[in-house]
């Protein structure tokens, strides 16, 4: 059955996370006195990695990712700079930076008004609100509900609640979740009972465990999806 109800991941699905990382982090780090930032790129991001993953297991608030990495990133790496500079001048970079994959808008061109449409995204609202609101998203989406701002991730079924609540309560078999993530994405659509469709740009291999109902290479695939 064409699905009616569509609900986007942003970071990595819609949103070319990793270029507006590495263009906050060079700048965080060149003020934290640090000439060659990615020389310190593998730690930062193995300790980003650790907390994130934390957050989807509900063992850490998303705000508080926000200095815990570079708290921990400092101590580990003996770097003698103030966190919350960092950690404030790094977020703002991350909503001033990067930009949409390529298709991305258009898909959301064809998807808006032809279904109902929800961003369901894990991360801090300073971040989201302001890419958002830089890149022009806000009218493509009937809902928006960001982690941060509800103190409930991917994949618990708490945000899935709340998206559908925003939603009218739409049926659940006329809903699919639309991701990156095999472990938040994909697993927290399937626990709470929806379809899922789990973007695979670099044709990743699944894990066995994750139940997929449709899989896609290109953003430009998504639209055979929905209802005409």
């Amino acid at each position: 059955m064409p699905y009616t109800t569509v609900l986007l991941d942003l970071d990595h699905t819609l949103f070319d996370f990793d270029a507006a990382e590495e263009m906050a982090f060079d700048l965080t780090m060149r003020a934290a006195g640090i000439a060659e930032p990615k020389t310190v790129a593998e730690p930062y991001r193995r300790i980003n990695a650790e907390l994130w993953l934390g957050v989807e297991r509900g063992e850490v608030r998303p705000i508080d990712v926000r200095t815990l990495r570079f708290e921990r990133m400092f101590s580990q790496l003996g770097i003698d700079a103030d966190v919350a500079e960092s950690a404030d001048l790094f977020v703002r970079s991350l909503g001033r930076f990067g930009d949409l994959y390529p298709g991305a808008r258009d898909l959301l061109d064809v998807l808006s008004g032809r279904v109902r449409l929800a961003l369901v995204t894990n991360g801090l609202s300073e971040v989201q609100r302001a890419r958002i609101e830089r890149l022009g998203l806000g009218g493509y989406f009937d809902a928006i509900v960001i982690s941060s701002e509800v103190d409930a991730s991917k994949p618990r079924p708490e945000i899935f609640d709340i998206a559908f609540d925003r939603l009218g309560r739409p049926p659940k078999d006329s809903a699919v979740m639309i991701g990156d993530s095999l472990a938040s994405d994909i697993a927290g659509g399937a626990n709470y009972g929806i379809d899922t469709c789990w973007y695979n740009p670099h044709r990743r291999t699944a894990e066995a465990a994750v139940t997929i109902t449709h899989e896609v290479s290109s953003l430009d695939q998504i639209p055979a999806l929905v209802s005409n």
